[in-house]
C-alpha cells in the first residue's frame, strides 16, 4: 500500500472507513478520483450496529456489485418482518421489486470489509491507525487538507481537493470546521444488545409494549437481540446491571420470547448504547463535507442507519463529481428532503410516548417514507449517468469547491 506521504495530493481525503466513508470512497474512486481514506481503528474491527439493511440499502449494494459478497459470507436472507404490538402481530412479506428479493443484516466485520475492499479495488488508498489532528486552510479559510498523526506520533500534512468527514456522530472533522447543528431531536433510546444462537427466527421481528421495545435480527451465524427503552431508564436503572436489565426489558416486552432465551446460547458479551438525540448538522462548506452519522444521525430504534449512510454516500459522491460548492449545498438539501419525515417519525417512536393503538400509524409513516426513499435511490444511477459501475476518464480538479 502506498504511504500517504508518497502522494503529493489527493482529490479527496475521507476520514472514516465505515459504511458512509468506505462507500463514498468507492464511488469516487470508481470515477477516477485520487482518494485517501484515513481511519483511527483497525481493518475489519467490529462496531456498535443494528445490522439491519432496509430495501434502499440492499438496492444500492446490488447496484454497486457487492450484494453477492454479502450473500457469499453466509448472511441469511430476510423475506419477512413481523411487528408485535403486545399480543397483536402484523406480518409483512417482502415483495420482490427494484432488484431486491430479500433484506440482509450482515455483521459489521463483514459489511465494512466488503466496502473497504471495493474501495481499494477501485484505486482508493485506505490507511488505518491514523488520527486527524487538524485541518489546513488557505488565506480565504477554505479547507485544503488534513494534518494526521501516525502510529509513531509523526505529524504530516496531506493536501486534498476536499476533506470529507465520515467519522461518526462525534465527528472530529465536524468539530474542526465548527459545523453547527440546525435541527435536533427531542428523544433518545437506550439500547442493550447481544448475539444468540439457537433461536428459531425467520425474519426481522420488532416487538413493542408501552415503554419498551425489542428487535430480533438474524445475522451471520447468530441472531442479534436488542432491548430498547428511554435513555433516562438506561442511565438510571439498566446501566447499573446491564445483564439483569437486558432480560428485564425483554420480559416486559415479550415474556414468551424472554423465556425462549433460556433455550438459546448467548455468544460474547452484551453491548450498550445510552442514547443520543438525533440531529441534522451543517454538512458542507468550502473544501469540506460531512456524510453518515457525522452529518445526520437519527435514533437507532428504527434500524435505518446503514441505509441512511449508503443513501447519503451516493448523494455526496454525485455532488463532489460536479466540482461545485452549489452541488454540495444541493447534497445537503436532497438528504434533508429524504430524511426529515423519517427523522420526525423515529423521534416520536423513540419518545416511548405512545400506546399500542397509536404506534402502528408511526410505522406506516416510516414505511411510506422508505418507499419514497427507494424511488429516489433508484434514480441515483440515472442522475450520474450510471457512472458508478466503472471508472471514468481523469476527473476534474476539485479546486472549484470553494
Amino acid at each position: 500500500m502506498t504511504s500517504p506521504a508518497a502522494q503529493s495530493s489527493y482529490d479527496a481525503v475521507i476520514v472514516g472507513a465505515r459504511c458512509a466513508g468506505a462507500a463514498t470512497a468507492m464511488l469516487l474512486a470508481r470515477q477516477g478520483l485520487r482518494i485517501l481514506v484515513l481511519d483511527r481503528g483497525a481493518y475489519g474491527a467490529d462496531t456498535l450496529s443494528t445490522h439491519a439493511l432496509m430495501r434502499g440499502g440492499v438496492l444500492q449494494l446490488h447496484r454497486w456489485g457487492l450484494l453477492d459478497k454479502i450473500i457469499e459470507a453466509g448472511t441469511p436472507p430476510v423475506t419477512e418482518a413481523s411487528f408485535h404490538y403486545g399480543d397483536e402481530v402484523v406480518s409483512v412479506r417482502l415483495k420482490s421489486r427494484d432488484g431486491v428479493s430479500a433484506l440482509f443484516a450482515p455483521r459489521r466485520t463483514i459489511l465494512d470489509r466488503v466496502l473497504v475492499d471495493a474501495a481499494r479495488e477501485a484505486g482508493a488508498e485506505v490507511v488505518y491507525g491514523t488520527r486527524v489532528s487538524a485541518l489546513t486552510t488557505d488565506a480565504d479559510g477554505r479547507v485544503t487538507g488534513v494534518v494526521v498523526n501516525g502510529k509513531q506520533g509523526d505529524a504530516r500534512r496531506i493536501p486534498a481537493g476536499i476533506v470529507i468527514g465520515a467519522d461518526g456522530l462525534r465527528s472530529t472533522i465536524g468539530a474542526l470546521v465548527q459545523a453547527p447543528i440546525y435541527r435536533q431531536g427531542h428523544h433518545a433510546t437506550g439500547v442493550v444488545y447481544g448475539y444468540w444462537q439457537g433461536l428459531d427466527v425467520v425474519g426481522y421481528e420488532w416487538r413493542y409494549n408501552p415503554g419498551v421495545s425489542t428487535g430480533i435480527i438474524p445475522t451471520n451465524d447468530a441472531t442479534c437481540v436488542f432491548a430498547a427503552m428511554p435513555d433516562s431508564r438506561f442511565r438510571d436503572e439498566i446501566a447499573r446491571d446491564v445483564e439483569a436489565g437486558y432480560r428485564r426489558v425483554i420480559a416486559e416486552c415479550s415474556p414468551a420470547f424472554e423465556a425462549g432465551l433460556n433455550m438459546a446460547v448467548r455468544i460474547g458479551t452484551l453491548h450498550g448504547f445510552p442514547g443520543v438525540p438525533g440531529f441534522f448538522r451543517r454538512s458542507w462548506g468550502p473544501g469540506w463535507a460531512l456524510v453518515g452519522d457525522a452529518g445526520y444521525f437519527k435514533d437507532p430504534l428504527t434500524a435505518h442507519g446503514i441505509t441512511d449512510a449508503f443513501r447519503d454516500a451516493e448523494l455526496l459522491a454525485t455532488a463532489v463529481l460536479q466540482c461545485s460548492i452549489h452541488a454540495l449545498a444541493e447534497y445537503e438539501r436532497a438528504r434533508d428532503q429524504l430524511a426529515l419525515d423519517q427523522f420526525l417519525a423515529t423521534d416520536a417512536i423513540a419518545s416511548f410516548d405512545w400506546d399500542l393503538t397509536a404506534l402502528p400509524a408511526l410505522h406506516r409513516t416510516m414505511s411510506d417514507e422508505m418507499a419514497k426513499e427507494v424511488r429516489a435511490i433508484g434514480s441515483f444511477g440515472q442522475q450520474t449517468g450510471n457512472r458508478c459501475g466503472a471508472a471514468s476518464v481523469s476527473a476534474k480538479p476539485l479546486r472549484q469547491l470553494a
